[in-house]
């Protein structure tokens, strides 16, 4: 597998981001069949991702890039949202890899890069309808170094799926 590295995104990247969400909202509009969400807009495009600004103006959301081999791969949106009544250290709001760099371990690479830089209690929360990524957060999340406190909850109120609980460090 070839160096996987993460790359903080300043404010000059909104655009990129941007960019990279419509990609992630297709792979992911297929989670919304029979659904009224991920549908086109009249120009083409989906709907822009509202929290996206927020990442630069709000201290408890960090947004970063993901490069494979040096070449732009993907990218993950950290904050501080929690479901339920405990908090969190840092949550994974968002993660997308470009399907190309699927499944080559890269993924897997950036996702343990973004909790051995963040020692503390994570939360993982898994949509229900997207059981591949059920197994790559499960693995990923199970094969951490320094992981301790793991529950996997299905139960949260405000979420429909999987809700990793954890702790790294």
């Amino acid at each position: 597998m070839n160096s996987v590295v993460l790359e903080p995104a300043g404010a000059d990247r909104i655009a990129t981001l941007a960019n990279l969400f419509q990609l992630y909202t297709h792979d992911f509009s297929e989670h919304w069949a029979g659904t009224d969400e991920g549908e086109l807009e009249e120009d083409g495009r989906f709907a822009p991702y509202p929290y996206l600004e927020s990442y630069w103006s709000d201290a408890d959301r960090v947004p970063l890039l993901l490069r494979a081999a040096g070449r732009l791969a993907g990218f993950c949106l950290i904050n501080r949202h929690h479901h339920g009544a405990r908090p969190v250290d840092w949550n994974v709001a968002e993660f997308f890899v470009v399907r190309k760099h699927r499944r080559a371990g890269v993924g897997a690479a950036a996702a343990t890069a973004v909790f051995q830089a963040r020692p503390g209690v994570w939360e993982v929360a898994v949509a229900r309808r997207n059981t591949g990524a059920l197994v790559f957060w499960r693995g990923v999340i199970e094969s951490q170094p320094g992981l301790s406190a793991l529950h996997e909850l299905d139960d949260a109120s405000d979420w429909d799926g999987t809700v990793f609980r954890f702790r790294i460090g």
